[in-house]
């Protein structure tokens, strides 16, 4: 995509809605927990270190609820043979039970230079901010323990999961301070830290079997960010939202527009075809690399729109429907 989309967040063409919100309060992230109770996070696809918890594990072993009988297997437990169905069908069988475990729920929040832009609603990266929070007050309403890691173009910072409103509190009143820290006169400052770097700082401090979320724009994605994405996905559930403004797909309608980085200025001919066939198809390759990487090792894509509300992007997977 072009620099200067990226960091042209003072630019709105006025063929697009309104912008109402380049920043998050606090108080914005503490409502959310309100909404939260409408989601119900999706359960892990594999459990790979179970200990107690409240979760119940898709792995079969030895547990408190009973599942199902089956034929036994070299390496089962003997102490769980069903003598009446083995009596029964000549055959050993072997009970099955549903193990309970605990699941970790870490997000990891990108809160770089190239989320601070948006043309309709809200910046990405306020949409970020509240897809974190509604996902950290709804798995804290679920139980799970909450933590992650938020980052900038100029460092980061981790916070431990914990299962009280007060770590959710504490976390969100992290995400807030790097919310705040967003604006153009770092641009011209040498850029330190990057979504490789976050990615390589989950995979230390993110327990088998947790549950993680990849908040970010993915714009800088290299073969190096597949790499860490492959290796969290081998031991975790991992789940990527991708932020994006519909600014970024394509150009406005026809016109000449004046855009600036508060540093510098650009004029753009809207009118020229083959300008906008390159503009999008920058934003195409990018998304297609992307949904490459991610179907190899089948994490599933939310992309998250500034257009829809963190809300609307979540309810489309995490809907809270009542069980039949």
């Amino acid at each position: 995509m072009s620099l200067f989309f990226r960091r042209a967040a003072s630019a709105a063409p006025a063929s697009v809605q309104p912008l109402h919100r380049a920043y998050i309060s606090l108080d914005e992230l503490a409502r959310l927990r309100f909404q939260a109770r409408s989601l119900k996070l999706r359960p892990d696809r594999r459990a790979l270190k179970q200990t107690a918890g409240i979760h119940l594990s898709r792995f079969r072993g030895r547990g408190i609820d009973f599942a199902e009988v089956r034929q036994y297997q070299p390496g089962d437990d003997i102490r769980t043979i069903d003598w009446r169905v083995t009596a029964r069908r000549g055959k050993p069988h072997t009970k099955l039970f549903q193990e309970e475990r605990e699941r970790p729920v870490l997000l990891l929040v990108d809160q770089s230079l190239s989320q601070f832009f948006g043309s309709q609603l809200a910046f990405k990266s306020v949409r970020a901010a509240e897809l974190a929070g509604l996902i950290a007050w709804t798995a804290i309403q679920r139980g799970d323990r909450v933590g992650g890691l938020v980052f900038s173009d100029f460092g980061r910072q981790e916070l431990r999961p914990g299962r009280s409103q007060k770590e959710v509190l504490r976390f969100l009143k992290l995400l807030h301070a790097f919310n705040r820290q967003l604006n153009l006169d770092k641009l011209s400052q040498p850029v330190n830290f990057d979504l490789n770097q976050a990615l390589a700082e989950m995979r230390r401090i993110a327990k088998p079997g947790s549950l993680i979320f990849v908040i970010s724009d993915f714009q800088d994605q290299n073969e190096e960010t597949r790499r860490h994405l492959h290796l969290l996905a081998r031991h975790n559930d991992l789940i990527a939202l991708c932020t994006y403004d519909p600014l970024e797909i394509s150009l406005p309608s026809s016109g000449v527009y004046s855009i600036s980085d508060g540093q510098q200025s650009l004029r753009i001919n809207a009118n020229d075809n083959r300008l906008r066939n390159a503009y999008r198809n920058s934003y195409e390759d990018n998304l297609k690399q992307l949904t490459e990487t991610l179907a190899k090792t089948s994490i599933p894509l939310i992309q998250a729109s500034t257009r829809e509300s963190a809300l609307d992007v979540l309810r489309r997977t995490f809907a809270n429907r009542p069980t039949p």
